[in-house]
């Protein structure tokens, strides 16, 4: 077996809800103030400790943002558990990758160093969903290029 199951397997789908569970988990503390409050003086604390940094001061629209991304998903997570697809998968590989840019620009910006740590986890997952979508499509590629004689640039 590859080390990267391909969309139709259903190991596949493990990694789908384990990435589904991962979000629900760590962002259901973002999804509304009362909760975004513990979670960033939890995160603010662990920055220190391990040296990395603490978040900046929370304010109003930090706190919504913090809300909304939290909201979206949970959501998100949720759909993913309940109705697991392999194109969610797909997906959701598409917006980690989004997310693992916005780390990594927040960390180029001198954000708290504790975004590594978020930043491995949403490429791995973001890899680990993507690439076996890659290999379908080439794949498919190379086997319309044989059907067509090998005439495909």
């Amino acid at each position: 077996m590859p080390l990267l199951p391909s969309p139709s397997q259903a190991s596949y789908l493990r990694v789908v809800r384990a990435s589904a569970w991962y979000d629900l988990v760590v962002t259901a503390g973002f999804a509304t103030p009362w909760t975004y409050a513990l979670a960033h003086g939890l995160l603010s604390s662990a920055g220190d400790a391990l040296g990395l940094g603490a978040l900046p001061d929370r304010d109003p629209v930090q706190t919504l943002y913090a809300n909304l991304m939290g909201s979206v998903v949970v959501v998100w997570s949720v759909l993913r558990l309940r109705r697991t697809r392999p194109a969610h998968g797909i997906y959701d590989g598409a917006a980690r990758t989004l997310f693992s840019a916005w780390f990594a620009y927040a960390l180029a910006s001198g954000a708290t160093g504790l975004l590594w740590l978020f930043l491995a986890v949403e490429a791995a997952f973001g890899v680990v969903q993507l690439v076996p979508w890659w290999r379908r499509a080439d794949e498919q590629k190379d086997g319309v290029e044989a059907a067509l004689g090998g005439t495909m640039g």
